[in-house]
C-alpha cells in the first residue's frame, strides 16, 4: 500500500465571497507575486478586472512586496471572482500585517474591501419567470 503525503499550505488565510463565488487567499513572506487560479494576476484580461483586483495591494503600498499572495477562486462569474479575490487579498495583507493604519485606509477607500456582500439571488416563486415577476392577470 503507498503511503500518500499530504502537504499543508503554510501561511495565512483569509476567506471572502460576493454572491455564488468564494474565494480563499494563502499569504506567506515573499516578493509580492499574486496569483488567482494558479495564473499570474498581469494575466488576468480585462484590464479594468485585473486593475480593480490590484486595489488593495497599491493601497497597502510597500508592504504588499513584502508578501506571495495565492488566491484560489471558485462560482459565479468573472466579476464575482474579481470582487471576492480582491477582498480575500485585503483581508489577508490585514491579517499578515496587523496594522491599524492600514485597516483605516482600506475602510475610508472602500469598505467592501473588508465586509462581504451579503446579497443572494432570491428563489423562484409560484405563477412566475422568476423571483418577482408573475403573469399577468386578464380582467375578461
Amino acid at each position: 500500500m503507498d503511503v500518500v503525503e499530504v502537504t499543508k499550505k503554510k501561511g495565512i488565510t483569509a476567506k471572502a465571497k460576493k454572491k455564488e463565488a468564494r474565494a480563499r487567499a494563502v499569504i506567506r513572506k515573499g516578493t509580492g507575486k499574486v496569483t488567482i487560479n494558479k495564473t499570474s494576476l498581469d494575466c488576468i484580461e480585462p484590464r479594468y478586472v485585473r486593475l480593480y483586483i490590484e486595489e488593495p495591494l497599491v493601497l497597502a503600498g510597500p508592504l504588499a512586496k513584502e508578501a506571495d499572495i495565492e488566491v484560489s477562486v471558485e462560482g459565479g462569474g468573472f466579476m464575482g471572482h474579481a470582487v471576492s479575490a480582491r477582498a480575500a487579498i485585503a483581508k489577508a495583507l490585514l491579517k499578515f500585517h496587523k496594522s491599524g493604519e492600514l485597516k483605516q485606509k482600506f475602510l475610508k477607500y472602500d469598505r467592501m474591501l473588508l465586509v462581504d456582500d451579503s446579497r443572494r439571488t432570491e428563489p423562484k416563486k409560484p405563477l412566475g419567470t422568476g423571483a418577482r415577476a408573475k403573469k399577468q392577470k386578464s380582467k375578461r
